[in-house]
Protein backbone atom coordinates (compact mmCIF):
# COMPACT_ATOMS: atom_id res chain seq x y z
CA UNK A 1 0.00 0.00 0.00
CA UNK A 2 1.43 3.30 -0.75
CA UNK A 3 0.52 6.36 1.13
CA UNK A 4 0.72 9.57 0.02
CA UNK A 5 3.59 11.69 1.52
CA UNK A 6 3.01 14.62 4.54
CA UNK A 7 2.90 17.19 1.59
CA UNK A 8 0.70 15.60 -0.37
CA UNK A 9 -1.74 14.86 2.73
CA UNK A 10 -1.79 18.22 3.90
CA UNK A 11 -2.38 19.83 0.37
CA UNK A 12 -5.28 16.67 0.06
CA UNK A 13 -6.64 18.23 3.32
CA UNK A 14 -6.58 21.97 1.90
CA UNK A 15 -8.48 20.80 -1.16
CA UNK A 16 -11.07 19.31 0.95
CA UNK A 17 -11.17 22.21 3.01
CA UNK A 18 -11.46 24.59 0.07
CA UNK A 19 -14.77 22.52 -0.68
CA UNK A 20 -16.63 24.72 1.88
CA UNK A 21 -15.89 28.05 -0.15
CA UNK A 22 -18.48 30.11 -1.61
CA UNK A 23 -16.63 32.47 -3.48
CA UNK A 24 -17.56 32.57 -7.08
CA UNK A 25 -14.17 32.67 -8.61
CA UNK A 26 -12.03 30.18 -6.61
CA UNK A 27 -12.50 27.86 -4.32
CA UNK A 28 -9.36 28.66 -2.06
CA UNK A 29 -8.35 26.16 1.43
CA UNK A 30 -5.98 26.31 4.02
CA UNK A 31 -3.95 24.23 6.15
CA UNK A 32 -1.41 25.47 8.89
CA UNK A 33 0.43 22.41 10.05
CA UNK A 34 3.78 22.72 12.80
CA UNK A 35 4.83 19.62 13.80
CA UNK A 36 2.63 16.85 11.52
CA UNK A 37 0.06 18.79 13.24
CA UNK A 38 -2.77 20.34 12.12
CA UNK A 39 -3.25 24.28 13.90
CA UNK A 40 -5.72 25.65 12.20
CA UNK A 41 -7.57 25.85 8.85
CA UNK A 42 -9.58 27.91 6.29
CA UNK A 43 -11.26 28.66 3.34
CA UNK A 44 -12.11 31.64 1.59
CA UNK A 45 -15.69 33.55 1.78
CA UNK A 46 -17.77 35.77 3.79
CA UNK A 47 -17.48 36.84 7.21
CA UNK A 48 -19.52 34.48 9.85
CA UNK A 49 -23.24 36.02 9.81
CA UNK A 50 -22.37 37.71 6.30
CA UNK A 51 -24.52 36.47 3.03
CA UNK A 52 -22.60 34.55 0.94
CA UNK A 53 -21.65 35.69 -2.29
CA UNK A 54 -23.52 32.99 -4.16
CA UNK A 55 -25.94 34.57 -2.75
CA UNK A 56 -25.46 38.38 -3.68
CA UNK A 57 -22.97 37.72 -6.75
CA UNK A 58 -19.67 38.89 -7.15
CA UNK A 59 -18.80 42.45 -7.01
CA UNK A 60 -15.26 42.04 -8.90
CA UNK A 61 -16.90 40.16 -11.44
CA UNK A 62 -19.46 42.37 -11.94
CA UNK A 63 -16.86 45.52 -12.04
CA UNK A 64 -14.76 42.81 -14.32
CA UNK A 65 -11.88 43.76 -11.89
CA UNK A 66 -9.33 41.33 -12.92
CA UNK A 67 -7.44 38.56 -10.72
CA UNK A 68 -5.06 39.71 -7.99
CA UNK A 69 -6.29 43.62 -7.95
CA UNK A 70 -9.04 45.85 -5.99
CA UNK A 71 -9.24 43.09 -3.20
CA UNK A 72 -10.96 45.92 -1.15
CA UNK A 73 -13.86 45.68 -4.04
CA UNK A 74 -14.34 41.52 -2.44
CA UNK A 75 -17.07 40.79 0.64
CA UNK A 76 -14.78 37.51 1.42
CA UNK A 77 -12.08 36.59 3.28
CA UNK A 78 -9.04 34.84 1.75
CA UNK A 79 -8.21 31.31 2.80
CA UNK A 80 -5.16 32.39 4.85
CA UNK A 81 -7.02 35.01 6.63
CA UNK A 82 -9.48 33.03 7.95
CA UNK A 83 -6.95 30.04 9.23
CA UNK A 84 -4.79 33.27 10.85
CA UNK A 85 -8.24 34.06 12.53
CA UNK A 86 -8.97 30.80 13.67
CA UNK A 87 -6.05 30.07 14.84
CA UNK A 88 -6.12 33.59 16.97
CA UNK A 89 -9.57 33.07 18.09
CA UNK A 90 -8.25 29.47 19.93
CA UNK A 91 -5.27 30.96 21.53
CA UNK A 92 -2.78 28.59 19.23
CA UNK A 93 1.01 29.84 18.34
CA UNK A 94 1.58 29.83 14.29
CA UNK A 95 4.97 31.11 14.99
CA UNK A 96 7.30 28.95 12.70
CA UNK A 97 4.28 27.04 11.02
CA UNK A 98 4.00 25.53 7.79
CA UNK A 99 1.36 26.43 5.39
CA UNK A 100 -0.56 24.19 2.51
CA UNK A 101 -2.53 26.42 0.50
CA UNK A 102 -4.41 25.36 -3.02
CA UNK A 103 -2.97 28.47 -4.15
CA UNK A 104 0.03 30.88 -3.60
CA UNK A 105 -1.16 33.82 -1.36
CA UNK A 106 -1.39 37.59 -2.59
CA UNK A 107 0.08 40.39 -1.73
CA UNK A 108 -2.16 41.31 1.54
CA UNK A 109 -2.26 37.67 2.98
CA UNK A 110 1.98 37.39 2.31
CA UNK A 111 2.46 40.31 4.68
CA UNK A 112 0.26 39.11 7.39
CA UNK A 113 1.79 35.63 7.16
CA UNK A 114 5.27 37.10 7.18
CA UNK A 115 4.07 38.46 10.38
CA UNK A 116 1.84 35.98 11.76
CA UNK A 117 5.17 34.23 11.68
CA UNK A 118 4.74 31.27 8.93
CA UNK A 119 8.07 29.76 7.60
CA UNK A 120 7.20 28.01 4.98
CA UNK A 121 4.34 28.02 2.54
CA UNK A 122 3.61 24.83 0.11
CA UNK A 123 1.12 25.49 -2.59
CA UNK A 124 -0.49 23.57 -5.67
CA UNK A 125 -1.57 27.14 -8.11
CA UNK A 126 -0.01 30.05 -8.62
CA UNK A 127 -1.55 33.69 -8.20
CA UNK A 128 -0.81 36.55 -10.28
CA UNK A 129 1.54 38.34 -7.75
CA UNK A 130 4.73 38.68 -8.06
CA UNK A 131 5.44 40.97 -5.48
CA UNK A 132 3.99 38.58 -3.13
CA UNK A 133 6.65 35.91 -3.73
CA UNK A 134 9.33 38.63 -3.96
CA UNK A 135 8.27 39.83 -0.23
CA UNK A 136 7.64 36.12 0.89
CA UNK A 137 11.61 35.76 -0.13
CA UNK A 138 12.72 38.81 1.13
CA UNK A 139 11.45 37.88 4.52
CA UNK A 140 13.17 34.43 4.31
CA UNK A 141 9.73 32.01 4.05
CA UNK A 142 10.67 29.21 2.01
CA UNK A 143 7.84 28.38 -0.56
CA UNK A 144 7.30 25.37 -3.57
CA UNK A 145 4.97 24.24 -5.45
CA UNK A 146 3.56 21.21 -4.99
CA UNK A 147 4.26 19.85 -8.70
CA UNK A 148 2.65 15.86 -8.34
CA UNK A 149 0.41 13.93 -6.60
CA UNK A 150 2.69 11.20 -6.33
CA UNK A 151 3.62 9.75 -3.15
CA UNK A 152 6.93 9.95 -1.19
CA UNK A 153 7.76 7.25 0.63
CA UNK A 154 11.07 8.74 2.27
CA UNK A 155 9.52 11.15 4.81
CA UNK A 156 6.76 8.52 5.77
Amino acid sequence: MQRPSWDQYFMDIATLVASRSTCLRRQVGAVMVKGKNILATGYNGTPSGITHCSVTGCLREQLKVPSGERHELCRGLHAEQNAIIQAARHGINIDGATLYCTHSPCIICSKMLINAGIRQIVYQVGYPDQLSLDMLSEAGICFEILENNNPNQEDQ
